[in-house]
């Protein structure tokens, strides 16, 4: 038996995310190796990688600087004990870390991946409050259409039906506010006239739960599961005044955001707004180790500053947080991305990637095209002009997603958006190949659809 008929037969054996395997198991995609933007599977068909993996492999497959910081940091401690001590590479990417992060977010809790730190982002919040004289903060609030993670926590900030319902009720003390779409805007206003309301909505929303009571507010600068939702300039800072003024934290989740996906390191960077804990991960360690963060301000750092008798430290903590392997990944990675200058190169191949995916509305069917840097979505539209969508039973935009698959690339399609988020070293011939099969796969379906 082949390799590729062996593993088949074990793929009943395990549950991939948000997959039904009984319809993965017909058609599997079983990757043997990467390089650069390219996977193989174990059949040696060869496909381009436009979405990082998903939103992670920022310095590509295979990038042997990377993987050398590995192989050497083996060969010296693979693991210490997180409750007595921590390594010099742990270390060196806390201080990293506060080095690129903006303002002064300078304190550093080292995690494994995005729910992780969302989670950790929570609890620092909350014993703050208790910890600064505030205990009646509990209250979290984040927008409709996001997506923090799959843990508890991370999971109730999360205000996506579709990931969420099946598993209600989940936490109390979480609210939600309309997130910024100008494309479709839920208070049917029109930008700049709008005065950023979606914004603005917030403190009302804080006001009526009460701001003695609310302790943070999340949001992701570019919201992804939203369908690449991207806020008009003064929609952060708003957000950031506002909490100011009402004593909640201000927390951005920059999982997918961050290490120059957007064309600047951090979206906060191009937004300019600090807020008060930055949650990172994905690009960090580009996926070659399990690595996340959340970075946190001088001003919260400040009240989990003490002795051992004022017991102020932080009351959180997980086994393979600070992780030497993981920590020395993530600094070949930023290394990578700031020698290199990736965050420039998604700058110059992100608006080419934005003007190709644009030059595909001559199939009729792309309403809008937007994104930062190596990040872009076009929303799919029966009539474009109108904004008519698809019946979402029809699942347009999976559908064009699985079929861009099986024609050699991987990308995103959810609901009604397709998306593309390729590596920081793409080059803009690669897009143009990667948009090309954008471009076939959209006319295979729309041909069956309206046979």
């Amino acid at each position: 038996m082949d390799e590729m008929g062996a593993l088949t037969g074990m793929l009943r054996h395990i549950l991939l995310d948000f997959r039904q395997m009984q319809d993965f198991i017909r058609e599997p995609f079983l990757v043997a190796r990467a390089d650069g933007i390219r996977y193989w599977d174990v059949a040696g068909k060869e496909y381009l990688d436009g979405l990082s993996g998903v939103f992670v492999v920022n310095v590509g497959h295979n990038n042997r600087a990377v993987i050398e910081a590995m192989k050497a940091q083996l060969d010296r401690v693979a693991f210490a004990p997180p409750l007595h001590g921590v390594t010099p590479p742990a270390v060196e990417l806390a201080g990293r870390l506060a080095e690129i992060a903006p303002g002064d977010l300078n304190t550093v809790k080292l995690l494994s991946g995005g729910s992780e730190a969302m989670e950790t982002a929570l609890k620092i919040v909350w014993q703050y409050h208790r910890q600064t004289g505030h205990p009646r903060k509990h209250k979290i609030v984040s927008m409709y259409q996001a997506y923090h993670g799959a843990t508890l926590g991370a999971l109730s900030a999360t205000a996506t039906k579709r990931r969420k319902a099946i598993f209600e009720p989940l936490l109390p003390g979480f609210v939600h506010a309309q997130p910024v779409y100008c494309f479709r805007c839920p208070y049917e206003k029109t930008y700049p006239a709008c005065d950023v309301f979606c914004a603005r909505t917030v403190r009302d929303l804080i006001e009526a739960e009460d701001p003695a009571t609310v302790a943070a507010v999340i949001v992701e600068p570019i919201s992804n599961t939203g369908g690449t939702l991207v806020p008009p300039p003064e929609y952060l800072p708003t957000l950031r005044r506002i909490c100011d003024e009402t004593g909640a934290l201000l927390i951005f989740d920059e999982i997918i955001t961050g290490f120059g996906r957007t064309g600047e390191l951090f979206a906060a960077i191009r937004y300019q707004t600090t807020p008060d804990i930055l949650v990172v991960g994905k690009g960090m360690s580009s996926g070659y180790a399990p690595l996340a963060a959340a970075v946190i301000s001088d001003r919260v750092a400040q009240a989990f500053w003490g002795g051992t008798q004022d017991r102020v430290e932080l009351s959180h903590g997980h086994t393979y947080g600070a992780h030497p392997v993981a920590a020395v990944a993530g600094l070949a990675s930023i290394g990578e991305i700031l020698g290199r200058d990736l965050s420039a190169n998604a700058r110059k191949v992100g608006a080419h990637l934005k003007k190709q995916m644009a030059a595909l509305s001559d199939l009729g069917v792309i309403a809008d095209v937007r994104g930062e840097g190596l990040m872009v979505a076009a929303e799919l539209a029966t009539e474009p002009k109108s904004k008519t969508r698809f019946d979402e039973g029809i699942a347009i935009a999976n559908r064009v997603a699985q079929r861009a698959l099986r024609n050699g690339l991987v990308m995103r399609g959810d609901l009604h958006t397709i998306s593309l988020a390729p590596p920081l070293i793409v080059t803009e011939g690669d897009i143009d190949a990667m948009v090309a099969i954008v471009r076939r796969s959209l006319q295979e379906v729309l041909a069956e659809l309206r046979a």
